[in-house]
């Protein structure tokens, strides 16, 4: 505005403005990293240029489950009308073949009761009663109106091919739509993961931890948890491999590696010489591209189906030096669970170095706790000198206001100059 009114010439305002932008900072967007398995558990995978795709067809029924929905009750709906006009034309043509239509268009009134005898199927006069007798044949409904007779083999042969058509696409539509509702990954829904995992030191030893839960009462029988670590690798040879998975323990005391999830358990895995994790440092753990893939799977006790559920984390998802919060107490003898604390985490004592390191020189660990409690009791040090100087504080204000309180003493002058005090 200044500039057009000409109080700063343009060139000026130009190459003020060129300067600031020359001095701010250009902050490009990270972009977001790829992961193979999304928190949800989805695979983070696209298929693209599959030449075969008839290979689908020849597994039409888990192709229909697979499908999504708004598909799956499309096919559902055409297939039922398809066979049901595909049928319709069949009894329209038995019913021309055999003149029924014209017997029905020539005689009117009473002569037509003479004729239900003497057709293939009775009131079946037009395309529009072919199509409802067809409705009726496949439906078992059976109005009454229209029904079969003696005279044609034919349409006996096309009543019992209707029949077995019609049943087979019920058994195939109909399982379809009961096996998409009870889906395994429905279940999964209910079987959550912490928002983040973390690394801190349990029984001596960096472990690497996450926490997983059911919040359903009925449980999921012999589940079992997988850890894999998915990253990319580079062979001697110079071959780059994208996706190279490599399997890691799970702590557990149980020789069956089976879990009792009837509250929310903390999965451990020490970190060891089998780890791949072993020569990682919390500095190192921002830097690194590679993904926890956990495995959840069991089996469903209401409906004996084997369920899964997935997560992953990634790095910038691995709290280092941080530990889970409690979250089962005991109250009036019922054990309770608070699911808002589900995910939270405490910062504790870890050291920073790598479980190599640790092995090699215990000593750090010694030292980490030690530096961990000397803050600990500097910080209550601070407290308690806090405290006490804050009632230190308050007893001087009531001091002083005591002491505005006090009467003072009074001193009277007697004629001879003596000084009396009043008597308490």
């Amino acid at each position: 505005m200044l500039a057009r009114k000409s109080i700063i010439p343009e060139e000026y305002v130009l190459a003020r403005i060129a300067a600031e932008n020359l001095r701010k900072p250009r902050i490009r967007d990270r972009l977001a990293k790829a992961r193979f398995i999304a928190k949800s558990g989805a695979c983070n995978l696209a298929h693209k240029n599959i030449r075969e795709q008839g290979r689908f067809l020849q597994d039409i029924f888990t192709t229909l489950v697979d499908l999504k929905w708004r598909h799956t009750l499309v096919i559902f709906t055409m297939s039922f009308l398809c066979s049901w006009l595909l049928f319709a034309i069949m009894w329209w043509l038995v019913a021309f073949a055999h003149g029924d239509i014209y017997a029905y268009m020539e005689k009117s009134g009473m002569e037509k009761s003479g004729l239900d005898s003497a057709v293939c199927v009775t009131n079946v006069r037009s395309f529009a009663s072919a199509f409802l007798f067809s409705i009726e044949v496949q439906v078992t409904i059976g109005f009454g109106g229209r029904m079969m007779t003696e005279e044609c083999p034919l349409a006996i042969t096309v009543l019992i091919l209707q029949n077995i058509v019609g049943l087979i696409i019920n058994a195939v539509m109909l399982g379809c739509i009961f096996m998409k509702t009870a889906q395994a990954h429905r279940r999964a829904e209910t079987l959550i993961f912490s928002r983040h995992a973390v690394i801190a030191v349990r029984n001596g030893k960096l472990c690497f931890m996450f926490r997983v839960g059911d919040l359903r009462k009925s449980m999921i029988i012999s589940a079992s948890v997988r850890i894999q670590v998915v990253k990319k690798t580079t062979t001697p040879e110079g071959e780059v491999v994208p996706i190279h998975q490599l399997d890691i323990p799970v702590d557990n005391p149980i020789e069956s590696n089976n879990i009792f999830l009837v509250a929310p358990l903390i999965i451990c895995h020490v970190i060891d010489k089998r780890s791949p994790l072993y020569d990682i440092s919390a500095t190192d753990l921002a830097n690194q591209d590679l993904e926890v893939i956990v495995i959840l799977e069991g089996v469903v006790e209401t409906t004996g189906i084997t369920t899964q559920a997935r997560t992953s984390y990634i790095a910038e998802e691995i709290l280092w030096g941080h530990r889970f919060m409690s979250i089962v107490t005991e109250e009036e003898g019922v054990y309770s669970v608070d699911y808002s604390k589900f995910g939270n985490t405490v910062k504790v004592a870890a050291p920073r170095c790598s479980a190599r390191e640790l092995d090699e020189k215990p000593s750090i660990l010694i030292q980490t706790l030690q530096k961990s409690e000397l803050s600990h009791q500097n910080s209550l040090r601070k407290r308690n000198s806090m405290r006490r100087n804050n009632s230190m504080r308050r007893n001087n204000s009531i001091r002083r206001n005591n002491s505005s309180l006090i009467v003072p003493k009074v001193q009277f002058m007697t004629p001879e100059g003596n000084q009396s005090t009043p008597e308490s």
